[in-house]
């Protein structure tokens, strides 16, 4: 899909970004609005536009990416429409060659939906300036890459992160591999047994990814281990303890001629999960656990550079510098943006905080605005460090009910990683949890394990009793974009779980 983006570029064509996974009336919402005439996709997304064509106003064409053509959408039922493979547009554009029509810097090159948490989803207007000024900081920040590497692109093209980061390794001249999200390694869902994931066959020595992903690397790692086992468990435990104390400063950790050791011994087989060559990862959309951070640092043996920015920044914000190892914080503002913290006195957040001033965080710059400093309105709630490093400490669109805060979060197999995600979402100042709905398996003795997990790791916090959630429901089903609960991007929809679990919520507040 980037390489059409790249061709629309060159004819100043302004790409419109839609997720494949939105339901009818926000993909009808998002066409019509943009006036769009070409869409261009593949047969899963062609039967559903030629399913709700009466009701799209401009659409003219349908470029499709596969070359076989469904016949449940032949021109004949679409009407108007001329549908076409993008194979022949190719053989029609080297038989017509044109000369290239650049866009100015003003231009408008992506609106870019965003995944619609709530309500329909919006249109972000990025124009070529907003979009090179990123580009160019994050070139500045990460230098490293060089025309060798690989990256391995598994997130749509849709989301903010992915077009960053797949144009920065355009135009470097990398290698880029597309995969999903369900087929990234040997254990995920949708390999068949006996073959391999789409890591292990490209072998990147590059990613992008967001939190939810991390987490199923380092979740897929510790089935492994412990299902193993006697030594080889007592081994990676060890190897795992020495490579922490290290990087926690403590000169009795791992160094040198051990760190190898383990490496050899321990760690080289999982670094395999993701090819066994990654030696950068950026993580965004999401704050990242301190754990997993450490987790993946470790196991993989390479730096995670975090980063925070919206669509409305095109991705611009903040990163983390290549060899920060601190955990906890998505870096310094970078060479597009400026930053500010505006009190927000409501939630008890003021600039004039001690030891560090906090805020609610704003955001300006040629990323945001090339015509002069305009600045947008984050609704995150952050916090500066001595050394300028931002860490976000709270948000404040949590969604209130009549007894307090609503928090909904995902587990698979270790509740710590829910029990984190749900304090920062809360913050310090608000954390009353009348109940939390998880993801896994639905058992009498789970939902006890949990419990007493959750249980647990509150005491370790110091938390209130009524801060501790009281009650948990756990899913057999996971939470994917079809199933309208989470986003393409794999944040939780608010809106759509409240109501999809509106009848257990009324039981939880009833008892």
């Amino acid at each position: 899909m980037v390489y059409c983006a790249q061709g629309c570029f060159r004819r100043n064509v302004t790409v419109v970004t839609i997720y494949a996974s939105l339901g009818e009336d926000a993909l009808c919402h998002s066409l019509n609005e943009t006036e769009v005439t070409t869409v261009i996709c593949g047969n899963k997304e062609l039967k559903k536009l030629v399913d709700i064509s009466g009701q799209l106003d401009t659409v003219k064409r349908l470029i499709c990416m596969d070359d076989e053509i469904p016949s449940s959408a032949s021109v004949e039922q679409s009407g108007r429409w001329t549908i076409i493979s993008l194979s022949n547009v190719e053989k029609l554009g080297q038989e017509n060659p044109i000369e290239a029509d650049l866009p100015l810097s003003a231009d408008i090159a992506v609106i870019m939906y965003t995944s619609g948490s709530t309500g329909l989803p919006k249109g972000v207007m990025m124009t070529h300036a907003n979009v090179l000024a990123v580009v160019s900081s994050v070139r500045t920040i990460v230098p490293h890459l060089e025309s060798k590497d690989v990256y391995l692109a598994y997130l749509p093209l849709a989301h903010i992160l992915e077009l960053a980061a797949e144009n920065i390794v355009a135009g470097v001249g990398s290698a880029i591999g597309y995969g999903t999200p369900l087929t990234l390694t040997d254990t995920s869902n949708k390999i068949k047994r006996g073959t391999k994931g789409d890591a292990s066959v490209l072998r990147p020595t590059v990613m992008a990814s967001v939190p939810a992903i991390l987490d199923r690397v380092r979740d897929g790692v510790r089935k492994k281990v412990d299902a193993k086992g006697g030594l080889s468990k007592k081994l990676f435990d060890l190897a795992y303890a020495r490579r922490l104390s290290a990087l926690n400063g403590s000169w009795f950790g791992a160094w040198g001629l051990e760190m190898l050791l383990w490496n050899f011994l321990v760690f080289r087989k999982v670094r395999a999960v993701l090819g066994g060559r990654i030696r950068f990862l950026l993580s965004g959309g999401a704050p990242l656990s301190g754990d997993t951070q450490r987790f993946i640092n470790i196991c993989l043996g390479a730096p995670i550079g975090q980063g925070y920015g919206l669509t409305e920044t095109c991705a611009g914000g903040t990163f983390s510098e290549f060899d920060d190892s601190s955990v906890g914080r998505v870096g310094n503002p970078v060479p597009s943006s400026f930053i500010k913290l505006v009190d927000w006195p409501e939630g008890g957040y003021l600039t004039s905080d001690s030891p560090m001033p906090r805020g609610e965080i704003v955001i300006g710059g040629p990323n945001v605005d090339q015509r002069g400093m305009r600045w947008f309105y984050t609704g995150d709630i952050g916090q500066f460090h001595a050394d300028g490093c931002l860490e976000i400490v709270d948000r404040k669109n949590i969604v209130k009910l009549q007894h307090g805060e609503c928090v909904f979060g995902k587990v698979t197999v270790w509740p710590l990683w829910c029990l984190h995600n749900l304090l920062w979402k809360n913050g310090p100042r608000n954390r009353e949890l009348p109940f939390l709905i998880l993801q896994t398996c639905v058992r009498k003795r789970t939902i006890k394990e949990v419990q007493a997990s959750f249980l647990k790791e509150a005491k370790k916090a110091h938390l209130e009793k009524f801060e501790i959630p009281a009650k948990i429901k756990l899913l057999s089903n996971p939470w994917t974009p079809e199933t309208g609960l989470v986003t393409a991007a794999l944040k939780i929809k608010r809106e759509a779980i409240r109501k999809a679990f509106s009848e257990e919520l009324s039981k939880f507040y009833e008892s």
